[in-house]
């Protein structure tokens, strides 16, 4: 029992429910093992006793919780139950970020109303001090955040894209962010679309061969520079003769890398189009910012402080030692020592170069957001936050304090997978995130928010809990830690808030009771994926659209889902039988598969969506958008490829080298890769788009002559 309760005392499961009805007991090395990552011994009897005193200690002497949350709700503020508990008369004084101290007057009790003052708190993160009446004195974060995160003005429509997958005839082998100006600007205005949803943007981990996943990043603060187009960068046009020689050079040779991936079946190369990018950009970094540029620059190292220059510290001792920084020597290891201290001054120089890739990156970042909003977008590019970072990144490296050592983040076994997951992710200490005010946290939302006109959460129940995995052991033997979801919300919506963006949560999978509505309560929407929809609590058939949640996106698919064309002809199914994944017997699958789409397709058929009939591949994907536009939903989001026809994944979970996971260009019915030209030619997507025909913005959709098929 006494294991049991220091569990609870610091969040930590000790049984879980991997399906209704079943109760499995986390075993007790878990429970020790995960214990001693937030810095609690348990491994013997006494050490838990000794344990458990220390806690009693702790809770009897402290006024105030690390972090504490007051909602300014239209009905007036909801004080946290950690300040309607204090001692009467306790005397209260609030420092705000803004400068000014304010002492509002102590609440009277549980249940009664905020007394005068609280409603005067203005929204962020401020310093409250209490001192109670038996000298007993504390200090606390107050994040003050309003009721809700901004919601979207109206139902709207809009592409889901992984920015890679879209190439242009002016990128490098991959797609690049003026490809995503590119985009919003022609889907805004011409297809009436008011947003553009892409992969995570975050800076990856380099290597040969880096790791291609998005969801794997070096930095989830920062962007990378991969995703730059070099011939917008500026001193571009600044270059002398040589150096515009070999910029030439370099963009003929980007050119072969594209040819190839469009015309001769390559797949994308992330790793050449960095080594063709980075030498361009050690090219222009010689070249002599202009007086405003040189200040807009030092503006931005100012504003992002000592994040930024880790980051970049990070970058420059890469290129030395290695990508892996437990592996440097000793005290590299550490960011705040005198031997990182000593080596990023003599690195100077290449800090400087990695600092000025991520202002160079930020900058065409907010040029595609202008580009959205001037074509009419509503909401604009959402941006993707990847539920963790890589263990040898520069993330992970600058902030050790903050992350539960020798521990992963994955997912428990459940119906679908019985052995769990390990995403190989280290998780956040919620403890540690309390004791900051979650500055990390918070650093990290207003780095990705900046230039977002919304913001997709990645398994957005790990605002709540998550599955940790101890090294070396199976995800069958990991258990749920949970955090301060009050506190991960407030700071999400009073982020958002600041950037005026919408948030937009994957709840998709195992999500336990309550979570969906809090996040709705908080203004954060859901995501809603067609094939899932069944009425799970009755018959288990297709769920009506009008049984649907408004706030959601809705859509056909996911990146790590087959395309609408794989689903309805059963083209997945094949995939993952030839490569070995199926669990069961080929005809089992099949016929499960095939009635699976049977049952859909009688219900677009049934609601005279289908009137190309059931036979006819390229209407029943038209039938699936149809049927998400009847939903309440207030966005839809199109699947880029689904408008074309194409049959192949971006991502098929399960694999590594048996799939080209995360490398494959968009491509049409016949699988032959498509420019973001041609699509805006193709009579095909054009034909996709009547659908939306009222939906949201209007605008043009009529296809140019000699548009392609």
């Amino acid at each position: 029992m006494g294991l049991a309760r220091l569990a609870a005392l610091h969040g930590v499961a000790t049984t879980f429910s991997p399906s209704p009805g079943v109760t499995e007991v986390v075993p007790d090395d878990t429970v020790v093992a995960v214990l001693g990552a937030l810095g609690v011994d348990a491994s013997t009897p006494g050490a838990v006793r000794a344990a458990l005193e220390a806690a009693d200690r702790v809770r009897a002497d402290r006024l105030l919780p690390p972090t504490a949350v007051l909602w300014q709700e239209p009905a007036g503020p909801r004080l946290p139950a950690a300040l309607t508990a204090l001692p009467a008369g306790t005397e209260l004084r609030v420092t705000t970020e803004q400068g000014p101290e304010l002492s509002p007057a102590a609440p009277l009790g549980p249940g009664a109303p905020a007394p005068a003052g609280w409603a005067a708190l203005p929204h962020g993160v401020h310093r409250l001090r209490a001192e109670a009446p038996d000298g007993r004195a504390g200090e606390t974060t107050l994040i003050v955040a309003p009721g809700e995160a901004p919601r979207p003005g109206g139902r709207s429509h809009g592409f889901l894209v992984q920015l890679y997958s879209l190439l242009s005839g002016r990128s490098w082998g991959m797609g690049d962010l003026g490809d995503l100006a590119e985009l919003a600007t022609w889907s805004g205005r011409a297809l009436g679309a008011s947003f553009v949803q892409v992969n995570p943007l975050h800076a990856a981990v380099p290597g040969a061969p880096s790791d291609p996943s998005p969801y794997r990043p070096s930095s989830r603060r920062f962007p990378d520079p991969v995703h730059l187009r070099i011939e917008d960068v500026p001193e571009y046009g600044g270059a002398d003769p040589a150096q515009r020689a070999r910029l030439e050079e370099l963009r003929e040779e980007a050119a072969g890398l594209r040819g190839a991936v469009l015309r001769k079946g390559a797949l994308i190369d992330r790793d050449a189009v960095w080594a063709l990018k980075r030498e361009a950009l050690e090219i222009l970094h010689t070249v002599p910012l202009g007086p405003g540029r040189h200040a807009a620059y030092c503006d931005f190292l100012a504003e992002q402080g000592r994040a930024l220059e880790d980051h970049a510290t990070w970058c420059a001792l890469a290129e030395v030692h290695g990508p892996s920084w437990r592996d440097w020597p000793a005290g590299l290891r550490d960011p705040a020592s005198p031997e990182t201290a000593h080596a990023r001054s003599e690195l100077m120089a290449r800090v400087d170069f990695h600092s000025r890739l991520v202002w160079l990156t930020d900058t065409q970042l907010a040029a595609a957001g202008r580009a959205a909003r001037e074509a009419g977008m509503a909401v604009g590019v959402v941006h993707d936050l990847a539920v963790g970072v890589h263990p040898d990144g520069a993330d992970a490296w600058a902030q050790q304090d903050v992350f539960a050592a020798g521990m992963s983040v994955g997912a428990p076994p459940d119906a679908f997978n019985a052995r769990g997951q390990d995403w190989g992710l280290p998780p956040w200490r919620p403890d540690a995130l309390a004791e900051s005010g979650f500055a990390p946290y918070r650093g990290l939302l207003r780095g990705v928010l900046r230039n977002a006109g919304a913001l997709r959460i990645d398994h957005v129940m790990g605002l709540f809990r998550l599955w940790w995995v101890p090294a070396g052991a199976p995800p069958t033997e990991g258990t749920y830690v949970r955090y301060d979801a009050e506190a991960m919300l407030a700071v999400l919506v009073l982020e958002a808030h600041r950037a005026g963006a919408v948030v937009i949560g994957e709840d998709l999978g195992t999500v336990e009771p309550g979570v969906r509505e809090a996040l709705a309560a908080r203004g954060v929407l859901g995501t809603s994926v067609l094939w899932f929809e069944r009425d799970w609590d009755g018959d288990g058939l297709p769920l009506p659209p009008e049984r649907w949640r408004e706030g959601c996106v809705a859509t056909a698919t996911t990146h790590d889902l087959p395309s609408t064309a794989a689903r309805l002809t059963g083209g997945h199914v094949d995939l993952r039988h030839r490569l070995g994944l199926l669990t069961r017997p080929l005809e089992e699958e099949r016929a499960e598969d095939t009635a699976d789409v049977q049952a859909w397709l009688a219900v677009l058929e049934g609601a005279g969506l289908l009137p190309e009939g059931a036979d006819d591949e390229e209407g029943g994907i038209r039938a699936v958008y149809r049927f998400l536009l009847r939903t309440p939903a207030r966005m839809v989001g199109v699947w880029l490829p689904d408008a074309v026809g194409d049959l192949r994944p971006q991502n098929l979970p399960g694999t590594w080298d048996q799939y080209p996971n995360w490398r494959l260009p968009v491509a049409d019915a016949e699988g032959r890769p498509v420019t973001l030209e041609e699509l805006a030619a193709s009579p095909r997507l054009h034909r996709f788009f009547d659908v939306f025909g009222g939906f949201g913005v209007g605008g043009s959709r009529t296809a140019p002559p000699g548009a392609r098929p």
